[in-house]
């Protein structure tokens, strides 16, 4: 229902804030909405999040609290579509859909019966929010036909308040009783979960980047609403069809080859995107970006229960479902600053994707020999900062 809910939010945003006005207009706008959007990833999520999964029903609460206030903002849209509190509103709309996201995360390993089921559970849900996104911008587009824009919002405000009342019956389970144990947080800094979630950021971040590169840059070609809607529905069907054959491929190979062809596959198609160019070239690549993207999510998961048996999931794949998320906002930040031709924004995903599949690579092979991960260049710098500040400390 939530996903529905989003559906229609996301055409009412589409009609009334990104289409209703020029590209160069939209674009302060947008930039506005993803600074906003870093509030609740590098404050709220950090400080609120641990509190919330040590009291019993906190992640349930949230999610009932999180479905009221949607439907809320909604209804307050839709009685301001043509003044400036719409923006604002749409902006916490937005942090609330994304609040939403991480606390489902959290409550997923509490509603299956064992941790074999968890991917297939995460796919899943993938598919359901897929078809039901589907369904509900399909059902706010006709709304909007006799209601105009208020009346989608308003049918998706309905959304929300079913998804209040099924969130009720929701696990009432503690996520996280205790704080994390050395022997948790030892697990989640291992070598394989660290490789993996730098590969996935990455992954994050390259959607972020090709999304809002296209919903500008395809705004200037010719039929340019009618691209950004394809290059919308490519997204979906990408993290659809992702999450119907996750599964059955994680059965035959291993994870980090999952991870090795979701990077590789983002490399090439970037870098082909880049060479022969054009509009069917990017709508394409957003299909096959989030493909990968969804295709790597799952086997990050598994990656995640076989390294870390010890830790808790929930609170785990909530931690790590608001670092992504914070990715995918870094990566949306440059082209909504400055959209580069749709070329050389598609040769940057290629070539970004390009230096994350030799770096996993090199980082696995790491692994597998018994030998520690390459540092990092921001680790390096910040190790040498130390030894210095130490130094002079010595010297004084």
């Amino acid at each position: 229902m939530s996903a529905a809910g989003d559906g229609c939010l996301a055409l009412a945003l589409a009609a009334s804030v990104f289409f209703g006005v020029t590209p160069t207009a939209a674009r302060p706008r947008v930039l506005l909405f993803l600074v906003v959007t870093f509030v609740p990833f590098v404050v709220v999520g950090p400080l609120i999040g641990p509190l919330v999964d040590r009291v019993a029903g906190g992640r349930r609460l949230v999610m009932q609290i999180v479905a009221l206030l949607r439907a809320f903002t909604l209804v307050l849209m839709a009685f301001h579509l043509n003044d400036v509190l719409l923006y604002p509103v749409a902006f916490a709309a937005l942090v609330l859909q994304k609040t939403q996201g991480i606390s489902r995360s959290a409550l997923v390993p509490s509603v299956v019966r064992n941790d074999a089921d968890l991917v297939e559970a995460n796919s899943k849900l993938g598919l359901i929010s897929g078809v039901f996104g589907f369904v509900g911008a399909a059902v706010a587009t006709m709304v909007r036909l006799v209601a105009g824009t208020e009346g989608s919002l308003i049918i998706g405000a309905a959304c929300f308040v079913a998804a209040f009342f099924l969130a009720t019956k929701l696990s009432s389970e503690v996520v996280a009783a205790n704080r994390a144990s050395p022997q948790e947080r030892a697990e989640l800094r291992s070598a394989g979960i660290t490789l993996a979630a730098s590969a996935m950021g990455l992954l994050r971040a390259s959607v972020g980047f090709c999304f809002f590169l296209l919903a500008f840059w395809l705004r200037t070609q010719e039929a340019g609403r009618f691209l950004v809607g394809l290059s919308v529905t490519m997204v979906t069907i990408g993290v659809m069809l992702a999450n119907a054959i996750a599964p059955t491929v994680r059965k035959h190979i291993h994870e980090e080859s999952i991870f090795t062809a979701a990077l590789g596959l983002t490399a090439l198609s970037g870098i082909l995107a880049g060479l022969f160019g054009g509009v069917l070239a990017g709508v394409l690549l957003a299909l096959v970006v989030n493909f990968a993207a969804a295709f790597a999510r799952l086997a990050f998961d598994s990656i995640v229960q076989r390294d870390a048996p010890d830790a808790n999931q929930g609170r785990a794949f909530a931690q790590f479902e608001t670092r992504f998320q914070l990715a995918w906002v870094l990566g949306g930040l440059p082209p909504v600053i400055f959209t580069p031709p749709g070329e050389v924004g598609f040769a940057i995903v290629g070539l970004i994707a390009l230096f994350a599949v030799g770096t996993y690579i090199v980082g696995a092979k790491s692994i597998q020999a018994g030998k520690e991960l390459p540092e990092t260049i921001s680790k390096r710098a910040g190790r040498k900062m130390l030894a210095e500040v130490e130094r002079r400390r010595a010297r004084r």
